[in-house]
């Protein structure tokens, strides 16, 4: 791991000498080799899919481990749009001048080295590589166990494709931890000489394990209790179509929905619609009383812990709430600052729904799983972020940068 470490902060050296242009064209010729060994990659995949059914992972689990065509595809197309993105190193966020006739300048820099480690989603490997290597920064990877061939052949296309395309493509960029054993983490993430900032991604075990270990900065959210909001003037059509969205797209992910909350006043009629469609979806629904007395006997009762619960699988809790601010004062109280959505037609009401939650991300009429690096503009991302210090929401290009202060005078010397 010391090893590892040095390597990665000698590249991370080696990175500022990279111009836009030949950042740009390594992430295309990744890109490229992605597209190029589509099948070698699904051939490793398939290996990984074999161990997950052996680990008894559950299907949500498999579905985020399985790479199709259409996503390395997106992996490839995600690393493109990276390209295209304006460079954020080198902005001038802020400049003076100052009565000594010193001219100062706050200009974006790199991180340096970014310590990636993630769960059964191998297309994160693309994702975090790719935009660490256009912010400058240099990555050292570590992926599940149950990801493991995908992991390393994502990886090595990539720093091959990069040498490739540019001679000045630093050796050891783009790293993998190159051990399953856990005690790897640890080791790696004492070594605060030569890493400067870890970033998990993956359930609330795995991101809790990893800070409580860290002795470097840690950017992390430890769930995603996503909630949706049916306001009571909510357009039925839109709650159902945003609401279904919301659970069904991806329920295996993070921005997934997991408490739907109903204003009392729509709950008798909207309700019982949004059940069914639910239902037909295969969502187990977990409701409390109020609720239950609208939809009738054979329901799940929802328990105090489901309001606090990330289930990440085709299960929802439904809450019937006293207008907008029953339904903030519950999700300040049981979510987990990541996303929350409101479904409603008045104005004044979203806005206040968007003033007074105390979430990252927070939509009007939209689904949650638009809480998203890609969806958001940003190519990809690297992952989200409750902290409110430092990056907050999903995190693309601009937060896997810090600034420095350049300063400049013509022989000043202070009083």
């Amino acid at each position: 791991m010391t090893a590892l470490a040095k390597n990665a902060k000698a590249a991370a050296h080696q990175m500022t000498r990279l111009s836009t242009a030949d950042k740009n064209a390594c992430l295309l010729a990744m890109a490229d080799a992605i597209e190029t060994h589509a099948m070698s990659i699904k051939e490793a995949n398939a290996m990984d899919m074999g161990t997950g059914r052996a680990m008894d992972l559950s299907q949500p689990m498999l579905d985020r481990l399985l790479l199709d065509d259409a996503r390395i595809a997106g992996m490839a197309r995600g690393l493109r749009e990276v390209a295209e993105l304006p460079d954020p190193v080198g902005r001038v966020l802020d400049e003076r001048d100052r009565p000594s006739g010193l001219n100062l300048k706050k200009i974006a820099a790199p991180i340096g080295v970014v310590v990636m480690i993630y769960e059964s989603r191998p297309n994160v490997t693309a994702d975090a590589a790719g935009l660490c290597f256009k912010s400058s920064n240099v990555t050292i990877l570590r992926g599940g166990k149950e990801a493991l061939h995908s992991n390393q052949i994502i990886a090595r296309l990539m720093a091959e494709a990069g040498q490739s395309a540019c001679d000045a493509f630093p050796e050891h960029a783009i790293q993998m931890v190159p051990t399953p054993d856990r005690a790897a983490i640890p080791e790696l993430l004492s070594l605060t000489k030569w890493i400067d900032v870890c970033i998990p991604r993956g359930g609330e075990g795995l991101i809790r394990a990893v800070t409580d270990c860290s002795k470097v900065p840690v950017i992390k959210h430890y769930k995603g209790i996503c909630s949706v909001y049916l306001d009571a003037e909510a357009d039925a059509k839109k709650a159902i179509a945003i609401t279904v969205n919301s659970k069904t797209h991806r329920p295996g992910v993070c921005n997934a929905m997991e408490t739907l909350l109903v204003d009392e006043a729509i709950a008798p009629a909207l309700l019982p619609q949004v059940a069914v469609a639910l239902r037909e979806k295969g969502v187990e629904l977990r409701v409390d009383e109020r609720g239950a007395n609208i939809l009738g006997d054979g329901l799940t009762a929802a328990t105090t812990a489901d309001w606090d619960t990330e289930f990440l699988d085709l299960i929802c809790a439904i809450r019937v709430v006293r207008g907008v601010g029953g339904a903030i004062a519950h999700i300040n109280t049981h979510g987990s600052g990541h996303t929350e959505s409101i479904v409603t037609e008045n104005e004044s009401t979203a806005r206040r729904f968007q003033q007074e939650v105390d979430s990252s991300t927070i939509f009007w009429n939209a689904s949650t799983r638009f809480s998203d690096g890609g969806e958001f503009g940003m190519g990809a991302e690297i992952g989200i972020s409750t902290d409110k210090i430092g990056a907050r929401g999903p995190m693309g290009l601009e937060e896997l940068t810090t600034y420095k202060w350049i300063g400049e005078g013509n022989g000043l010397t202070r009083a």
